[in-house]
């Protein structure tokens, strides 16, 4: 008898509903999806979701909710990251959410989050013997994690993420040659201890696991005219094509940037602070 499960992923940019079916172990997706709702937009770096967030929250979850009864989906895991997790009012705001659509939201910790990371990659690739570090770039916080096929060897989650650092320094667009700056120095003070973890560990290969990866890649693809898979687990993204595209990114306004091929709507906005990081 096959078991219908759901996740849903409550980013702070990005709300992510997914259903699978499990039999004898093996599972398969039978659905998943995706929406922008920026729960954290305008509020992140004074810890408060403002009304206005909770509003398309509970818009995005109803509409889920409709798609998990629809499956009878009755085993439902959904879990709050960055946004939800520094939010003084995150208690009000998931009983709203179980009130109003049936939904318990669980808010997990920063060190939860990079397990569950790792977890992910790890079944979804193979990371072979050697160290790798996964970044995942979310819009409240950053998971790094270092680690090969069979362990972890550090890990930690800093709240550096996009839309906390676009509120922060991307004031003008393109941004100021200062605002990079100020931005770049942030980073680097919040980093201290991952500095310390790369000279020690040593990785080779950076994993990216993020939306933001998705779409650098994308552009790259599109770069070379060979076809991007968003539902593969893998997709390529050289060192030199990267920083061809940043300097591009960091030039360029909202619109300007909008129109490079591979470049979506929901990415638009934080992908200059994201590929500063």
């Amino acid at each position: 008898m096959a078991e219908k499960i759901g996740i849903i992923d409550l980013g702070t940019n990005t709300f992510h509903l997914l259903l699978a079916e499990i039999q004898d172990g093996n599972m398969k997706v039978i659905h998943r999806e995706r929406q922008a709702v920026r729960i954290g937009m305008g509020g992140i770096n004074q810890q408060i979701i403002h009304d206005d967030a909770v509003a398309r929250a509970l818009q995005c979850l109803r509409r889920f909710k409709e798609t998990i009864d629809q499956q009878k989906v009755y085993k439902v895991l959904a879990m709050a990251t960055s946004a939800l997790r520094s939010a003084s009012n995150k208690q009000e705001v998931i009983e709203k959410i179980k009130r109003e659509t049936g939904i318990e939201v669980t808010i997990i910790s920063g060190e939860q989050e990079a397990q569950y990371i790792y977890l992910g990659i790890q079944s979804a690739m193979d990371l072979g013997k050697e160290k790798s570090l996964i970044v995942d770039i979310g819009g409240g916080s950053v998971e790094f994690i270092i680690c090969n096929a069979n362990e972890v060897f550090w890990k930690q989650s800093l709240d550096i993420g996009a839309q906390r650092m676009l509120e922060r320094f991307h004031k003008n667009d393109p941004m100021l040659p200062e605002e990079i700056l100020q931005l770049t120095n942030q980073y680097r003070e919040s980093l201290i201890y991952l500095q310390d973890a790369m000279k020690i560990h040593q990785p080779a290969t950076l994993v990216g696991s993020s939306g933001t990866f998705d779409t650098l890649s994308e552009i790259y693809c599109n770069k070379i005219d060979i076809p991007f898979h968003r539902e593969q687990p893998e997709n390529p993204l050289t060192v030199k094509a990267f920083l061809e595209i940043h300097q591009d990114l960091v030039s360029k306004n909202r619109t300007e940037r909008l129109a490079i091929p591979g470049m979506i709507e929901m990415r638009v906005d934080m992908i200059v602070v994201a590929s500063c990081l």
